[in-house]
């Protein structure tokens, strides 16, 4: 008789931690943002947990569906429920109970309009897109992208109980963002794509269209960030950081436009994780030193 091992680190890598920390920054950036850096400790703390708890039942859940299209990608083919380590219901019992945990600290913690926006963003991603829109379309990561951009404006709820139109420029910055940094990747992995037959937009498309249309959306992404300045939501600090910043994704994204090879994906890819966190951090930075 076989023993099987799970470890924490199996139940963690479920929760795909690395979109997690993401989460974390955009979220608590759009509380602090929100109460110019004065959030109620107990929804600071107890808000980030329930949001996170929720997505990461999302991401579970996304496993969960996910599971025979991650055994023909090398990038997921040794994700711990396609190996067996973890089945198929202890993955549903631990996205139960995330959800269950995080629903319960958001209402009585936050507020009721936290939860129900915290409630859609899970049901649209876990079900609809994963389940459904991933398949349908090549722009399936710019409809999707809409789930991974509420994190700043569910912070933002949490400490106000109100969606200001400040708070949609965050979102649509985190949406215009998506579209390029998912591309890139999926540049780098089509083969891995194609084989599970997935219509991400290199497959259906091509290469060398796709690499424009990061190039495109990167241009548009410099627009976006230059909106919260426009409105007097920033100031000098944060325009300078973001021209920088979006500079910088600008340049891998032309060179991954110009170049032969896929050289470059990988880097725009990576950068683009980087962008976005000190984007975040320097909205927060030009506030407080604002206050």
């Amino acid at each position: 008789m076989i023993t099987k091992i799970v470890s924490l680190k199996d139940y963690l890598e479920l929760t795909k931690p690395g979109v997690q920390a993401l989460l974390f920054i955009s979220c608590v950036s759009g509380m602090l943002l929100a109460s110019n850096f004065k959030p109620p400790l107990g929804v600071l703390f107890y808000g980030v947990l329930g949001i996170s708890l929720l997505a990461a039942s999302s991401a579970v859940i996304n496993h969960i569906f996910d599971v025979f299209i991650d055994s023909k990608m090398s990038r997921t083919s040794s994700r711990p429920i396609v190996t067996g380590v973890i089945s198929t219901k202890e993955a549903s019992l631990f996205a139960l109970l995330l959800f269950l945990t995080g629903s319960l600290l958001l209402f009585f913690y936050t507020n009721t309009l936290t939860l129900l926006l915290t409630s859609f963003t899970f049901i649209f991603y876990a079900f609809i897109y994963t389940k459904y829109l991933k398949f349908l379309t090549s722009q399936n990561i710019v409809i999707g992208g809409l789930a991974g951009a509420m994190p700043p404006l569910l912070g933002w709820v949490a400490v106000t109980n109100s969606m200001d139109p400040n708070a949609w420029l965050l979102v649509l910055i985190v949406v215009v963002w998506t579209p390029p940094h998912f591309w890139a990747l999926a540049i780098h992995r089509v083969e891995d794509y194609r084989h599970a037959k997935i219509p991400m937009l290199p497959v259906q498309r091509g290469v060398r269209f796709t690499k424009l249309y990061i190039l495109l959306y990167t241009i548009l992404l410099l627009v976006a960030t230059a909106l919260p300045f426009a409105v007097q939501m920033f100031g000098l600090i944060y325009l300078l950081s973001a021209f920088v910043l979006g500079g910088i994704f600008l340049y891998y994204s032309i060179k991954l436009y110009l170049e032969e090879t896929n050289y470059h994906a990988m880097k725009t890819f990576n950068y683009s994780i980087l962008y976005l966190a000190m984007l975040f951090c320097s909205m927060l930075l030009d506030r407080y030193l604002s206050l």
